[in-house]
């Protein structure tokens, strides 16, 4: 049921903006409404999981929502949510017409639907038909205003991403067919489950390979460099709406795909080699982020340039033991709500001063004092500081590079998080302060509109205060899954084991030896 409430809305509000033409404002109602539903769905899910077990969807367990899952649900869910309030389809005197609402509303839950169902399947082929399916649904987005940048970033994220999504099947391919040689033909060898129990009699020199694949692949959804190209285009040419789904939700389930294969190749040959891999492209990816953020001219791709920073902070902390993936995993829910937060209110600032160029914008505090103050705060959570949630995750994932022996590892992390804060500092200042563009107007437009982002805030400093128990036990559980993957006995039940295999498969050649 839980499963129905989850992923059921989205695809009932695409069908009501396909089906009711012209669009008009009551789909727009509805389609919040339904957010709402699949949000409190994501909320049922982590309560299942606070009282011990996953929630599983049939005796098949085709769908199945353990710790990490119900994690990525509640943050995709959650910005879902926002992109449904404010986005184009509600206000009167939006600028949106009804066709580019229509198609904004219809697109935008089919992409959401993706995006949960990618998280919640416990099928590794069906995962990877949804996370490609995020492709063609945003993709269509990205020009909802028909401009000559807008469709160039749109196709240039579809071809990258099907490249990489691409690499993503070869990988899934090689470990498929790992295991059916070693198991033979099973009807659930797709299954994370029965991949994660067969895991440590599969042929490590396989996984090795595939695993490369694989963190090409979905790194490529994830914005990890040097596969993070199409990302500053498409997020700076997007609407707002969709900037924040893609940064804040898009590349943290790409980082999922990844995280439920690293947990399937540790298990096979050790965490050592896919730590190896997490490192060297989490400190690639803060490093090109980071220069890339002192020389950006552009707000957006700025906030686009900050995602692949946190993405590469995240990839070092899946690398540094539980304690780094406790500190990746609260970073991701930090990154989600402040990223959303951030690319709602550039929205707010692109509507008003007609640019996106850091050059053309000044005297924000004075033209929109409610954005600039929340905008400004949000800039501040971003660059780690307190009293904000990233402030911890940051602490947090430090603790852990230390308590694992890597000092220079935290000293470049260090040096690199400090060029950010730079940049961004400096950006940051010459948006609020300066002299007001003439002709133009102080007052803010939509109030309403800052009340949700008001209300992200504030998830952001109550997670840099305090850590609320049900939090933490939802992110222990996670760290527990990650380190272990996905368990069921049930499903383990279901297939004979690797010794097992092994065994029939050498009684079966040297029964065929003895009948030669």
């Amino acid at each position: 049921m839980l499963f129905l409430a989850l992923l059921a809305p989205p695809l009932l509000s695409a069908l009501l903006a396909l089906l009711v033409t012209p669009y008009r404002r009551a789909v727009g109602w509805v389609n919040a409404l339904l957010s709402l539903v699949t949000l409190g769905a994501a909320v049922g899910l982590w309560a299942a999981i606070l009282a011990g077990e996953p929630a599983t969807g049939g005796s098949d367990e085709f769908l199945r929502a353990d710790a990490l899952s119900t994690l990525f649900a509640l943050c995709v869910s959650f910005v879902t949510a926002l992109a449904a309030w404010l986005g184009p389809g509600l206000a009167r005197d939006e600028e949106w017409g009804p066709v580019q609402a229509r198609r904004f509303s219809v697109f935008v839950n089919l992409f959401a639907f993706t995006m949960l169902f990618a998280v919640t399947t416990n099928n590794v082929g069906f995962m990877w038909i949804a996370i490609e399916a995020t492709t063609i649904t945003s993709a269509v987005l990205i020009p909802l205003t028909v401009t000559k940048p807008s469709v160039e970033a749109s196709w240039k994220y579809i071809l990258i991403g099907s490249v990489g999504i691409a690499l993503a099947f070869a990988g899934t391919v090689l470990g498929y067919f790992d295991f059916v040689n070693l198991a033979g033909r099973h009807e659930d060898a797709l299954t994370w489950t029965v991949l994660m129990a067969a895991a440590r009699s599969l042929h490590p020199e396989v996984l090795q390979i595939a695993f490369v694949f694989i963190l090409i692949g979905y790194g490529t959804k994830a914005g990890i460099a040097p596969m993070h190209t199409w990302l500053p285009d498409a997020h700076s040419e997007a609407p707002a709406p969709l900037s924040a789904m893609l940064s804040g939700v898009l590349t943290a389930v790409g980082l999922y795909a990844v995280i439920r294969w690293r947990a399937v190749v540790s298990a096979a040959v050790g965490p050592a080699f896919p730590n190896r891999l997490l490192i060297v492209l989490g400190l690639l990816s803060l490093a090109i982020a980071a220069f890339s953020l002192v020389i950006q001219r552009n707000y957006k791709r700025m906030l686009a340039y900050s995602t692949i920073e946190h993405t590469g902070l995240m990839c070092v902390g899946l690398a540094l033991g539980p304690l780094g993936a406790f500190a990746a995993m609260l970073h991701l829910l930090n990154h989600s709500v402040a990223k959303s937060m951030m690319f709602f209110l550039a929205g707010r600032v692109a509507d008003r001063y007609r640019t996106t160029e850091l050059a053309r914008v000044s005297g924000l505090l004075r033209t929109m004092p409610g954005t600039a103050v929340l905008f400004a705060a949000g800039m501040l959570a971003m660059i780690g500081l307190p009293p904000f949630g990233l402030f911890i995750s940051e602490f947090a994932l430090f603790r852990a590079g230390f308590a694992a022996g890597r000092p220079w590892l935290m000293g470049a992390v260090l040096v690199l998080l400090t060029v950010a804060f730079v940049a961004l500092v400096g950006h940051l200042h010459r948006m609020l302060y300066g002299s007001r563009i003439p002709g133009m107007e102080p007052g803010e437009r939509q109030r309403l509109g800052l009340v949700p982002l008001g209300l992200s805030l504030a998830i952001l400093v109550v997670l840099g205060l305090t850590l609320p128990e049900p939090v933490a036990t939802l992110l222990d559980r996670t760290v527990e899954v990650i380190g272990r993957g996905p368990t069921s006995p049930a499903s383990a039940r279901r297939w004979p084991t690797a010794s097992a295999s092994r065994s029939a498969a050498s009684r079966s050649s040297a029964a065929t030896s003895c009948t030669a």
